[in-house]
């Protein structure tokens, strides 16, 4: 058995809302990440040369951030890094759940950048070491939310399977603040990676994670949660058979609950997956 919320909800403080700082000028941000990348940089015995662009520089601290080892961060550097990144999350534009319009039985499709939408909780698509993607700059979710989020993401997934005592199961699911993100909370799940074929138990598994994120959206009293398309990109999970399996599995968890009033939001990123999703909600 996984850690229940009650085992982990204060070694990650779930309660404490966190502060967002004022937002910096053009001139600050550049400051902001050379300090970023000064610190980065020596913390691997290395001599930061700023030369580059800022643009080549903010690729820099995204992917030495990325490969960087769950420990703690200097106060100091960490206040660089959250006005630094909550600037860039009102620059990319926040989309608030309330505004996206609901197709029917409190469910709604929205096609676009998760890490811009003001949700109660947004979920990732992570990897059973909870860590976050170690590669630099990879284009997965996994990176970006991490990315996005701030280095503090990852120190609280290490204290939950350092607590857990093992890595995340397939089909369970972990909460941490969202941090930098415009949402409250980041809720983790790991989905079943295919490989020829789609099994009974590949799908069992991805109605699991769903039903463990709607448990625990419910547990913690959340208003609205935004789904990715959990396993669809290097888990190799077919895209419509997937799709099929989220609607249903969701419908289905609503359908029993009628006097539960939370929005669920189907984030789409692909063309091609929001056509899956459009078509398939037509029909409920």
């Amino acid at each position: 058995m996984g850690l229940s919320l009650a085992d982990y909800r204060d070694l990650v403080d779930l309660s404490t809302p966190y502060p967002r700082p004022d937002l910096l000028s053009g001139e600050e941000k550049v400051a902001a990440c050379d300090k970023l990348l000064r610190f980065l940089l020596r913390e691997r015995g290395l001599i930061a040369a700023f030369s580059a662009s800022y643009e080549r520089k903010r690729e820099l601290v995204r992917g030495y951030a990325n490969g960087r080892a769950p420990l703690p961060v200097p106060p100091e550097i960490l206040a660089v890094q959250d006005a630094l990144f909550w600037t860039e999350s009102v620059e990319r534009g926040i989309v608030r759940a309330e505004e996206i319009p609901e197709v029917k039985y409190g469910i709604s499709l929205w096609q676009g950048d998760i890490t811009r939408l003001s949700a109660d909780a947004i979920v990732n698509a992570a990897n059973k070491s909870l860590l976050g993607c170690f590669l630099a700059g990879h284009h997965c979710i996994d990176n970006a939310i991490h990315s996005f989020a701030g280095m503090q993401l990852r120190d609280d997934c290490a204290k939950i399977v350092a607590a857990q005592g093992r890595e995340e199961a397939c089909g369970e699911a972990k909460a941490t603040r969202a941090y930098n993100l415009p949402g409250r909370y980041v809720i983790h799940t790991v989905g079943p990676m295919v490989g020829r074929g789609t099994k009974e138990a590949d799908r069992a598994s991805l109605r699991a994670c769903y039903h463990a994120c709607l448990d625990l959206a419910e547990e913690m009293e959340l208003q609205s949660i935004a789904f990715c398309c959990i396993s669809t990109g290097t888990f190799n999970f077919p895209q419509e058979e997937a799709a099929e399996i989220a609607t249903g599995t969701v419908l289905g968890w609503k359908m029993r609950r009628p006097e539960n009033k939370l929005k669920v939001i189907f984030n789409t990123f692909l063309p091609r997956d929001t056509e899956i999703y459009a078509d398939i909600l037509k029909m409920i």
